[in-house]
């Protein structure tokens, strides 16, 4: 699991170049909260708006997880604590007042830039 990449993955790579294109600059794998550890991939500190793209595996996507044959007890509890800690991420930053988006890696690139896009754009109009 050491050589997994946790940050600047082919998917937040191909997200964050469609936004920089467009104009927006953003903070990368950063923590939205002070004292809180975790960090969103994609961070737009002004609008309070974390952003995370997650692994089909590493977060068990509902279409694309396959069951590991090997060491299931292992891999089913590992899962299932990612899901339950990003439900927690995503109630303590809302808390928090926050904008929480979530993508998995399998989405369009140019799609999730268009909706991260939108939600930036009615910040903007709200304030």
């Amino acid at each position: 699991m050491q050589s997994n990449k946790n940050r600047d993955t082919a998917p937040e790579l191909a997200v964050r170049a469609l936004l920089h294109a467009s104009g927006r600059r953003y903070r990368v794998n950063y923590r939205p909260v002070p004292g809180l550890r975790r960090s969103a991939d994609i961070v737009f500190t002004r609008a309070h708006i974390a952003v995370f793209i997650d692994g089909c595996f590493w977060h068990g996507c509902p279409d694309h997880y396959q069951r590991p044959t090997l060491n299931q007890g292992y891999w089913d509890q590992k899962v299932a604590g990612n899901m339950v800690r990003d439900r927690d991420t995503i109630e303590r930053l809302t808390t928090e007042g926050w904008t929480v988006l979530r993508f998995w890696e399998h989405e369009d690139p140019v799609a999730v830039a268009t909706v991260i896009e939108s939600e930036l754009d009615r910040h903007r109009l709200d304030r």
